[in-house]
């Protein structure tokens, strides 16, 4: 049985008191033979729930109890753990409250919840790439097949190999500097996926297999970590940068820069790991004279020449 179907189920029963299995089936759109299964389920969980058989009998709660969620839709359940999720972790208050929230919900739909809370985690340090456009659309489905559980069918476009449909176990979503990716289980193991590249989803209805004892926070760390690995082996530039640029470039390189002690100009010096000649000559170019690059490489050269011969060629009149 769904959690957000027991959620619904269970508002029900406090807001009426007494329900019978056909009045249940039509509240949820189900058969009257999965509601009485739904109401068994329920009372099985240790909600304190029982039968009355004959006239005027139904389903009702012992002495009238209520859960601490009166007034909460099963849509509003979840959107409130799916939102507050990622900013449990620097909020013990809010940690808290959320699981005070949590111990409110009967056990079988408990992990659903904690399943929301879990299923987004933000990272505020950034890579080099922009978000781009992205299918909110695309983004609730991922999201929604994280919290339920749920295999998908995702035609994802990637730059590295042709645009092809293939299925993936989603685990969690991770917002990057505005850029998203989902962290999902296939049959060649962890794989993420920029979301923005995903141009068509569609979620199946069969379970996700999750790894032993897997960790979002875990997994991401372990991610970032090989990616901050391959990055070293990459492109590595130094510059010197004007004191009042320095907010910005630490914001925009974060944890991908080496900053050293500054030289008597007041102007500080900078060694860069960058993933490719162009994506780091867009970065930079909006500093103009801010940045003076030592000894570039050539491809950073011919890609900043680039950059400024376009924008004379379109703005010189």
């Amino acid at each position: 049985m769904r959690a957000d179907r027991l959620i619904r189920l269970l508002l029900l029963l406090q807001r009426r008191q007494r329900v019978t299995a056909a009045e249940v089936a039509v509240e949820l759109e189900v058969s009257e033979r999965t509601a009485r299964r739904d109401l068994e389920a329920l009372s099985m969980s240790g909600v304190p729930l029982y039968s009355t058989h004959g006239r005027g009998g139904g389903w009702q709660l012992i002495g009238g109890a209520t859960t601490d969620l009166t007034g909460l839709s099963a849509d509003e359940a979840k959107a409130l753990f799916l939102a507050v999720g990622p900013a449990i972790e620097g909020l013990p208050v809010l940690r808290s409250a959320m699981e005070k929230v949590s111990g409110a919900l009967p056990v079988p739909f408990r992990a659903d919840a904690e399943a929301a809370a879990g299923a987004v985690k933000v990272d505020p340090d950034g890579w080099s790439q922009l978000g781009g456009n992205r299918d909110r659309q695309v983004l609730d489905l991922l999201t929604s097949a994280v919290v339920e559980g749920k295999k998908v069918r995702i035609d994802y476009e990637s730059p590295r190999a042709p645009r092809r449909k293939r299925v993936v176990h989603p685990l969690g979503l991770v917002t990057k500097k505005n850029v998203w990716y989902l962290v999902a289980n296939t049959h060649k193991g962890l794989r993420t996926f920029r979301v923005n590249r995903v141009r068509g989803a569609v979620q199946l209805d069969e379970p996700v297999v999750r790894p032993p004892d897997f960790d979002l926070d875990r997994a991401w760390e372990g991610i970032v970590t090989h990616v901050q690995s391959d990055l070293e082996g990459r492109l590595s530039v130094r510059f010197v940068a004007d004191e009042l640029m320095l907010g910005p470039i630490r914001w925009m390189f974060s944890n991908r820069h080496e900053e050293h002690a500054a030289l008597p100009d007041g102007r500080v010096p900078f060694t860069i790991a960058a993933y490719s000649a162009r994506s780091f000559a867009a970065q930079i170019a909006g500093f103009g004279s801010s940045i003076e690059l030592i000894e570039p490489p050539i491809e950073v050269l011919l890609e900043l020449r680039r950059i400024s011969s376009e924008l004379h060629h379109m703005y010189a009149t």
